[in-house]
């Protein structure tokens, strides 16, 4: 039974003098209850920013990546934004999306940024699905140290060529604990089985190379098991794609082919085409205008809390 309600059982048996000594106890006991519930510990200064760069996610020397942690940064407030850089699966480096920092801290100022490296595929080592995994494990490193780092395990990802596949299939197979909130495709593979690469003799070859076979159940159409395209769901996550009409790399189709699917599926997204190629020959007004729309997508799915 609650301490007020003693008291007033008590008060209904007392005598007049005891009563008036009770209505003192009961006081007594709000003025403490108000006072315990008004202290509070004093202000702890708010964080510094901190940057820790080529942190260690795996024991690959290439599993590592760079961490902006912003000032003021809080358990209850700073989500994640992962870059994920390009190369064809088998070159590329996080150097490539440092470029994307500056902006990112400048429009996000309250967002952690993660700028990853993961292991690039050889002849010795499978792509897939290697760099999925490697995605996953940076992911549930940052998730288990977000006390320390002070920051919430939402994430988004921007990822561009490769990197865009890699960070779509990882949304798409991988995260089953939903903690990716979206994921910005810059003219990412979303269909390996598209007549772009099913009709090239080359690409067929590279597949059969970056597909570790162990990985995957026997007969797996192994074109179709890593496009991310064919593995849209209701649950997956909000989606900005940008694209070039020309692109020599990536088809076109290859973003009609997840825009449909993502349609189908009824998940937000948002699809841009611009004149030219593989993204490094855009104009600076049509860079521009990807710029904002990513930013305006951050905003609305991986906000800030107030």
């Amino acid at each position: 039974m609650p301490k007020r309600a003693l008291v007033f059982l008590y008060l209904n048996n007392m005598s007049n003098f005891n009563y008036f000594l009770a209505i003192l106890f009961v006081a007594t006991l709000v003025g403490c209850s108000k006072e315990e519930s008004t202290t509070q510990e004093p202000n702890e200064a708010p964080l510094t920013a901190e940057v820790m760069r080529d942190v260690s996610y795996g024991p690959h020397e290439q599993q590592i990546y760079d961490i902006y942690l912003p000032e003021g940064r809080s358990g209850d407030k700073t989500k994640v934004i992962v870059l994920v850089h390009g190369g064809g699966w088998i070159e590329g480096d996080k150097a490539d999306m440092a470029w994307y920092v500056p902006l990112l801290q400048l429009s996000h100022p309250h967002h952690a940024i993660v700028n990853m490296n993961y292991v690039l595929a050889t002849t010795t080592t499978p792509a897939f699905p290697n760099q999925f995994l490697d995605v996953q494990q940076l992911l549930q490193k940052i998730y288990d140290e977000r006390e320390q780092l002070q920051i919430v395990p939402e994430f988004g990802l921007i990822g561009a060529s490769a990197g865009a596949h890699l960070s779509l299939m990882y949304d798409a197979v991988y995260d089953d604990l939903d903690h990716v909130k979206f994921v910005a495709d810059i003219v990412g593979p979303t269909d390996l089985t598209d007549p772009f690469y099913a009709n090239n003799p080359n690409f067929q070859f590279f597949l059969n190379a970056a597909v570790d076979e162990s990985a995957y159940p026997p007969g797996t159409d192994y074109a179709s098991a890593v496009s991310p395209a064919l593995h849209v769901s209701g649950k997956s996550s909000p989606t900005i794609l940008f694209y070039g009409n020309a692109d020599p790399l990536v088809p076109l189709s290859n973003g009609q082919t997840l825009q449909n699917a993502l349609s189908t599926a009824m998940v937000t997204h948002s699809f841009t085409i611009y004149e030219g190629g593989h993204g490094d020959d855009w104009s600076e007004a049509d860079r521009a205008d990807l710029r904002e729309k990513l930013s305006e997508f951050i905003s609305l799915h991986l906000s800030v809390p107030n």
